[in-house]
């Protein structure tokens, strides 16, 4: 009789992909005939400690491939960061179901409690696998090439910014939208895959791998206005000073702090309005736009990256075989090979929980505002195929008459 059983849960942000790695998580282990039940944690570790499950066995293969293609998460998920205690209770719970299997797909947080529940399992000796699966737009996981739920989030960001650009050329001014990205600025660099011509924007990309100062983000505002009479600007969302300050608490004293302590970055618009009246203030410009992206990048379904899907499902997949054939806890890593190809690794949660990776100075330009071509090489593959591209008129002028 089968008893081995599977417990599967998302945590952290949502993606457009986080769902295929979920799907793959579940149909492979159909896979196994030693497994006889997969379970679904709703909303998280917080669904675990309540004991909050679904039998992820009894859904149709029809209906998994359906939910495979749907943004967000489908198992619902948690802002909670369990400490010692909590993953103490997450243990209990695993226990007391005899859960053989732990996938857990998230980010940084998330990669730090599969660890600490795994120690939980050696020290009690309970033969407990338990297996981070990668997740974050971020793409900020140590160890990875990439994470799953990062191109798609980056095609759209490039997208958006294509936009905004060909709607500069026809109105011209400033325009500033803010990205996501605490720490990494992966994602805000990915605005300039959208570039076609010399002159397209952004024309000013601002990472929180670079301290921020805001004079010199002014005067290189007034160089770009300057010399094109516009500007299109990209601005990570955790840009700060020289102390590691966020920008968005210096320039307004009333933030939001979420449930970690953190300043509330991703769910207010304020550090595109306090830039844009920085500009307006003291380079007394009037036509100045600020946009922040907000959660639309997160799970935006419209320009979801093929390459994405197919490794969001995959990684998934080889979690479960790396679990049942490896027997052995740890966090998934996709490594690239070749011109392009990808393989995967286990490595341990050691090596990834609670670390975060930053953009690497190759793919930074030297002036600390926009991307080298090293980046955009990175990049391109990741965003799959079919980009759209913009195009222009060629302006053949006919002569004027009246002035000439």
């Amino acid at each position: 009789m089968q008893t081995g059983k599977i417990l599967v849960a998302q945590g952290g942000g949502p993606t457009a992909v986080i769902n295929q790695s979920m799907v793959g998580i579940v149909m492979e282990a159909r896979r196994f005939p030693q497994i006889g039940r997969v379970y679904g944690a709703l909303h998280g570790v917080r669904g675990i400690v309540n004991e909050e499950f679904v039998d992820l066995t009894q859904e149709t293969q029809g209906n998994l491939e359906n939910v495979a293609k749907t943004a967000s998460s489908a198992l619902g998920s948690t802002r909670d960061k369990p400490d010692l205690a909590y993953c103490q209770d997450i243990f209990k719970v695993l226990r007391a179901h005899e859960i053989e299997h732990f996938f857990y797909i998230g980010g940084n947080d998330s990669s730090d409690t599969v660890r600490i529940v795994s120690e939980q399992a050696q020290a009690a000796n309970y033969p407990l696998c338990c297996i981070h699966v990668p997740k974050t737009i971020d793409n900020d996981l140590v160890g990875s090439d990439h994470t799953p739920g990062f191109p798609s989030a980056a095609r759209f960001v490039a997208q958006a910014f294509a936009g905004a650009n060909l709607d500069n050329i026809a109105l011209p001014g400033v325009y500033i939208a803010v990205v996501m990205g605490r720490h990494a600025g992966f994602l805000t660099a990915a605005s300039a895959m959208g570039r076609k011509f010399p002159d397209d924007g952004p024309h000013l990309i601002y990472m929180p791998e670079r301290t921020f100062i805001l004079d010199e983000f002014l005067a290189e505002v007034s160089a770009v206005m300057k010399r094109l009479g516009r500007c299109v600007v990209a601005v990570s969302e955790g840009i700060h000073d020289s102390s590691g300050t966020a920008i968005a608490s210096l320039l307004n004293k009333e933030v939001e702090h979420d449930a970690h302590g953190n300043v509330q970055l991703s769910g207010t618009g304020a550090l595109a309005d306090l830039l844009c009246q920085e500009i307006k203030t003291r380079l007394k410009l009037s036509r100045v736009r600020g946009d922040t992206l907000g959660y639309l990048q997160r799970s935006f379904m419209g320009c979801v990256s093929d390459v994405d899907q197919r490794e969001a499902r995959e990684v998934g997949e080889r979690a479960v075989q790396l679990a049942l054939w490896g027997g052995q806890s740890g966090s998934v890593a996709i490594r690239r090979t070749g011109s392009y190809a990808v393989d995967y690794m286990l490595l341990p949660l050691q090596a990834v929980a609670g670390k975060t990776r930053v953009m690497e100075d190759e793919f930074i330009s030297t002036t600390g505002t926009d991307v080298t071509e090293a980046f955009r090489l990175y990049m391109q593959p990741l965003l799959g195929s079919d980009m759209p591209e913009a195009y222009r008129l060629r302006y053949n002028r006919v002569a004027k008459v009246l002035k000439p």
